[in-house]
């Protein structure tokens, strides 16, 4: 009888008519396709459902809401050249700007640059925990860029106190950044609940396969 239903999360589908465009691509593969930003998928996952904001820090970033009627609302996201900020990529180009600027200058040629740029940041991360100096300006620069777009979510998308927070991505899975970007949000006057991911966006994305 062939696929049933097929669940596609995928970037750069954030609007309906971005939505409508990918399910007509991929409608030959099963009876019911539903295609949604893999943002929403991991904010599914990681809060099941529930009204609260996913903060998504790996090579890029973007804060994700959900009000309490199932509104969507974002912040950041907008990728290297305009946002991403509190990102693998700005910390490590924050970092090699302040003390390698003429290895920053050949790497902005690099075709691969932002993947590049990305990966000193466990290297960034790991200098700021040995004391002062650019490492730890660029982590809490960042971890303060993340607070921001916290609080702007939350505002747009009402969401009521607590707030409910989850996280996603290989940077937030450093815990003493994580910290940094709660304390943060708590200093500009959220009043956060951080809760462990439930699961995957992959998992996720199963699960509303089987739901419908």
């Amino acid at each position: 009888d062939g696929v049933a239903h097929l669940v596609v999360a995928t970037r750069g589908v954030w609007t309906a008519l971005e939505r409508r465009a990918a399910a007509a691509r991929l409608r030959s593969l099963a009876r019911r396709v539903t295609v949604l930003s893999d943002a929403e998928a991991a904010h599914l996952g990681a809060l099941g459902g529930r009204p609260g904001l996913l903060v998504l820090a790996g090579t890029g970033s973007i804060v994700l809401g959900r009000g309490a009627r199932g509104r969507w609302v974002r912040a950041g996201g907008l990728g290297p050249l305009f946002g991403d900020a509190g990102s693998a990529f700005a910390l490590g180009r924050d970092w090699l700007a302040a003390v390698h600027p003429a290895r920053a200058r050949r790497l902005a040629q690099a075709p691969n640059a932002v993947a590049l740029i990305a990966a000193l940041a466990p290297r960034v991360l790991l200098l700021a925990r040995r004391g002062p100096g650019p490492a730890r300006l660029a982590v809490t620069q960042g971890a303060f860029a993340l607070a921001l777009n916290m609080r702007a979510a939350a505002r747009e998308a009402r969401l009521s106190s607590p707030i409910s927070v989850s996280w996603a991505g290989s940077l937030l899975e450093d815990r003493a950044y994580r910290s940094k970007v709660w304390r943060m949000a708590r200093g500009l006057g959220l009043r956060i609940a951080p809760v462990a991911p439930r699961e995957s966006a992959l998992e996720a994305a199963a699960r509303l396969a089987r739901a419908r």
